[in-house]
Parts: structure tokens; sequence; C-alpha cells
């Protein structure tokens, strides 16, 4: 089993920045790859963007060039760092962790202001 706690959200007005914080704990090893994912209201639950073991990431084509993927192996975390943020970033934000299951947090809200 694999536990993860998000943090970091907030309320922050368009055009500014949020670091989102996975904490990552239980069953490391068997973890392949993490991402951050997100679920407006309304919406479907949508990938934001992803990060491999071997450190390839990948992101949706909304947030390329503003959020960045990230992970820091010796303090099992995964990080978002989320620059020039929109109104259409409002979501609650999730993380996932894929290995010989998949794992979810609780998610994190993020609300961006016009």
């Amino acid at each position: 089993q694999v536990q993860l706690v998000e943090s970091g959200g907030g309320l922050v007005q368009a055009g500014g920045s949020l670091r989102l914080s996975c904490a990552v704990s239980g069953s490391i090893f068997e973890i392949r790859a993490m991402g951050w994912y997100r679920q407006a209201p309304g919406k479907q639950r949508e990938l934001v963007a992803s990060i491999t073991e071997g450190g390839s990431t990948n992101y949706a084509d909304s947030v390329k060039g503003r959020f960045t993927i990230s992970r820091d192996n010796a303090k099992n975390m995964v990080y978002l760092q989320m620059n020039s943020l929109k109104p259409e970033d409002t979501a609650v934000y999730y993380c996932y962790a894929a290995g010989i299951g998949g794992y979810w947090g609780q998610g994190t809200q993020v609300t961006v202001s016009s």
C-alpha cells in the first residue's frame, strides 16, 4: 500500500503561483510513476502532469510552459509548481502513484480568482 498526502492548495489571483506538495509513504519501492490530476466541478478528472521513476515528464497541453512537476526521492516528495495561474486552473488537485495498484491522495483545492 502507498499513502499520499497533498498540501499547498489555496486561493490565488490570476497570474499568481502555487506549489503543491505530495508526501509519499508506505510501499514506495513499488511506485513506477507519479502524477498530478485535477477535477473541476462538473468535469472529469484529467491528467495535469506526470513523472516516471527515470525522471521523464509529461504535461497536459493546457499547462505546458506554466506548470512543472518534480520529485525529491530522498524526501519521498513530489511537487507541482504552478505559475501564471488562470481561473480555468481552478479545481481539486490529486496526487497519484502508479505501482502494483493505483493510489490517490485526498486532494487539495486550488482556486484562482480573476
